[in-house]
Formats: structure tokens, C-alpha cells, sequence
């Protein structure tokens, strides 16, 4: 097992550098399909992170330490750095603030369909439980339990800096597209360099 690494951080002013140049990193964007499909930076390559994480043997095969991991602010960005190194290929760099530090510096977006982020829909999603589970239990005694579950999740996943909820929520059909396939994306990353 390789010791955990800090990756290597890049504003997106820096990014915008780095694509510039001779020798331009890859972009692997870590967010769901239909994040991506929302809005990415050109050229770059969608692979989410349970994808990423499942697959992340054959991913180091054809990546080398020229990448760069993006999300929407950076975290599951750091969750796919950490899993890469834990198989092998450590000291990649996660873009600063991810997509919404991109496009508040003007850089070149591709654009499509508008969704929904993750962290919009987790909040949705728990909001709506908590609601339920407090004004439920005036109807069902014990409901309230659900409230509490779903906080008791909340600063789990605040502390271990992870979300099973949106784990969840990315494996919904309206959060995939038709078109992702996980074969294809490593298929496409073995065949980008």
C-alpha cells in the first residue's frame, strides 16, 4: 500500500497555463455523467469516482502522473487522488476549487444540458427526509428517528469527507446518460496518449 500523498494542487488560472503549453495534462473529470454532461472543460475525459474506484488498477495503466482530477469543488477530486495513489500512481494534481472555480475565472467551458449538482441534489434529498421524519412524527410516533438517522449521515460524511447519499444519487437514472459507458471511458483514456 503506497503512504497516503497530498496532491498536488492548481488554480484554474494555472490549469489554463498548463493546457496551453507544449505538453498539456490530461483532465479526468471525476463527476456523474450528467454533471459533466452539464459542463466540463474541453478535452477532458469523464470518469466518475465509483467508476474511477472501481476500475482503478486498469486506469493506472494508462495514465501516468500528467493528470489532472477535477469536480465541482475539489473534494471527490482528492477522493480519486487518493484512490489512484492507493494503486499506484500517486502525486496527481486536483484542480483548486474545482468546476466552479473554472468558470468563475472566465476559462473555456463546454456546455450542455443544465442539471443539477450532486451536493444540490444531496441537499434536496436530506432536507426532504429531515422534514419528513419532523413533521411525520405528529402522525407516526418514532418518525423522528429518520431525522436523526439522516443527521447522524450528514456529520458522518462531513467528517470522513465522504457521501454515501451521493454515491447513491450519481447511480440514478437521472444522473447517468446514455452514452457513458465505463469500458469506453478507460477504452478512450487508453487510446489518448
Amino acid at each position: 500500500m503506497t503512504a497516503p500523498t497530498t496532491p498536488r494542487s492548481l488554480t484554474a488560472d494555472e490549469l489554463r497555463a498548463k493546457l496551453g503549453s507544449d505538453h498539456p495534462p490530461r483532465l479526468l473529470d471525476v463527476r456523474s455523467p450528467a454533471e459533466f454532461e452539464a459542463a466540463h472543460i474541453p478535452g477532458s475525459y469523464n470518469v466518475p469516482l465509483d467508476t474511477l474506484r472501481e476500475h482503478r488498477e486498469e486506469l493506472t495503466e494508462h495514465l501516468d502522473t500528467d493528470v489532472v482530477l477535477v469536480c465541482r469543488s475539489g473534494q471527490r477530486a482528492g477522493q480519486a487522488e487518493r484512490a489512484l495513489a492507493e494503486a499506484g500512481l500517486p502525486g496527481l494534481s486536483v484542480l483548486s476549487g474545482g468546476m466552479t472555480s473554472w468558470e468563475k475565472s472566465g476559462a473555456p467551458t463546454n456546455y450542455g444540458q443544465e442539471r443539477w449538482d450532486m451536493e444540490r441534489q444531496v441537499r434536496l434529498v436530506a432536507g426532504s427526509l429531515v422534514l419528513v421524519g419532523a413533521l411525520g412524527s405528529f402522525l407516526v410516533p418514532g418518525l423522528q428517528a429518520l431525522s436523526a438517522f439522516v443527521g447522524g449521515g450528514l456529520a458522518f460524511a462531513a467528517v470522513s469527507n465522504t457521501c454515501a447519499m451521493g454515491v447513491l444519487l450519481s447511480r440514478m437514472p437521472w444522473n447517468r446518460t446514455p452514452s457513458f459507458d465505463p469500458r469506453k471511458a478507460v477504452a478512450q483514456l487508453a487510446g489518448g496518449r
